[in-house]
């Protein structure tokens, strides 16, 4: 189930604030943890017996490394053992088979008659991101930042909240143990939350969803039969759906969260709007760089060890979040891709990027705009042959292409128009500046209104509703 669906809008949610608000208070985090595991099941039933196990080992490993003191070895091997479990999950269901395939494709390199068998295993729904929270919990509690949970149905209202639980944000424990604690839900916080949700649900359906066909309609034409004009626009089109897509369920996310009693955090600030790779990897997707920060970059050494071992730690952590990401070489192509922009950015290009003169502002944006197409392009579009193909036409200059017709791109174009303005127009600020000014008003009632029954509308007669991270 996901949140841009009727049967969550009318009948999950509903229901499950109903009683929520009903049961004491005591009782919320197990009603919510309960809940939670409701909603897992409806797109992974089986697995909701993994989930239910995970959260039950990893409370039993938080409460075993609380027992003993900083510095004790019983304490570190109950850390090692928490953290070999949990990404010994992620790794077993996200990348045994992608390994499985390059053992085997490396055996027949070296003329080995030899094969392994891969194994027939779906990938758990938010598997990445609930394992990233599990992991961030475990070691605060190692580190002492954080005392064990004592209340197992607490920590499974953490782990398993539906709000967060398939697409993030990523939530640290630390943010939300007051509240898990103790909480209060107003209707004004109601009604904050469910304002918000809305128009997370319309950047969803209404943008992401039909602009997405555009991306949809360039693959099924075939990327060898594009002009690059089309290429550019195709590229434009994923990365606006993408976008409208993650951000989408976050402010979703962060709506139900509100009418929750919960602050989830911003994951999105208006990435599009940068003027470097570094501030858009600040603005994009903010919980997992926080995340990588937190717990990779900075225990690495951060910026404090000099420029080589910065570069070094920057190189490691793309490469991880690359292959976070997803089970197949482009993702590591894109890590790596990003990485050697950002430390090109470091050495020498930022301060110029981030000048104050009319040049510097013009080329950074100009930059940008180029990197944001290139960049999703590599992420997604899994297959070599067809990435260096869509490239190619993206870029003819650096390969010769046969020519073809722009009749495709003024086509898709004329009937496209209107959602590329409108993904523009909300990829930037100021229409949030205007609704805070009218949202508690009778216009932002009335808009409310219209987002909301017509992505219902678009949901009722079927329009394209892709879920664009059931990888992670």
């Amino acid at each position: 189930m996901v949140f841009s669906s009727l049967s969550f809008i009318f009948v999950f949610l509903p229901v499950f604030l109903a009683l929520y608000y009903c049961v004491p208070a005591n009782n919320k985090n197990t009603f919510l943890f309960l809940g939670s595991l409701v909603f897992y099941s409806f797109g992974e039933p089986l697995y909701v017996i993994l989930i239910f196990a995970s959260t039950l080992i990893n409370y039993l490993f938080g409460i075993g490394i609380s027992k003993y003191k900083s510095g004790r070895a019983e304490r570190f091997f109950l850390f090692l053992l928490a953290l070999t479990y949990n990404f010994g999950l992620l790794l077993f269901f996200k990348y045994t088979n992608f390994l499985v395939e390059n053992i085997n494709l490396l055996l027949r390199t070296c003329g080995v008659n030899w094969q392994f068998f891969t194994i027939n295993v779906s990938l758990p729904l938010g598997i990445s991101f609930y394992t990233f929270q599990i992991v961030s919990y475990i070691i605060d509690v190692y580190r002492g930042k954080v005392m064990a949970d004592k209340s197992f149905a607490s920590l499974g209202a953490y782990i398993c909240m539906f709000p967060q639980l398939i697409a993030g944000p990523i939530v640290v424990y630390s943010n939300i143990s007051d509240a898990l604690k103790k909480r209060t839900v107003s209707m004004r916080n109601i009604d904050l939350g469910l304002k918000t949700f809305i128009i997370g649900l319309g950047y969803k359906v209404i943008i992401a969803n039909r602009i997405g066909t555009l991306w949809n309609e360039v693959c099924t034409i075939g990327f060898e039969s594009i002009s690059t004009p089309l290429a550019w626009l195709g590229a434009a089109a994923y990365s606006m759906q993408l976008y409208f897509d993650f951000c989408g369920y976050s402010v979703m996310a962060i709506g139900l969260g509100e009418m929750l009693g919960f602050q989830m955090p911003e994951n999105f600030n208006y990435p599009y709007m940068s003027r470097s790779v570094t501030e858009f990897w600040r603005k994009w997707h903010m919980t997992l760089g926080a995340w990588f920060r937190e717990y990779v970059y900075i225990p690495l050494g951060g910026n404090r060890k000099g420029a080589l071992r910065t570069i070094f730690n920057l190189f490691l952590v793309w490469l991880l979040v690359g292959f976070w990401h997803g089970a197949s070489w482009n993702f590591v192509i894109w890590g790596l891709f990003i990485f050697v922009l950002l430390a090109v950015e470091k050495c020498f290009l930022l301060k110029f990027l981030n000048g104050k003169n009319i040049v510097s502002w013009l080329i950074s944006h100009l930059y940008i705009l180029i990197y944001i197409p290139v960049s999703w392009v590599i992420f997604a579009i899994t297959d070599f042959s067809e990435l260096g193909i869509y490239l190619g036409k993206m870029f003819p200059f650096f390969t010769p292409q046969s020519t073809a017709s722009f009749n495709d791109f003024w086509q898709l174009l004329n009937t496209y128009a209107p959602l590329l303005i409108t993904s523009v127009i909300f990829a930037v600020s100021y229409p949030k500046i205007f609704w805070n000014k009218i949202r508690d008003k009778a216009l932002g009632i009335v808009i409310l209104l219209v987002v909301f029954w017509y992505s219902v509308y678009l949901l009722a007669i079927g329009v394209n509703n892709p879920f664009m991270y059931f990888r992670f």
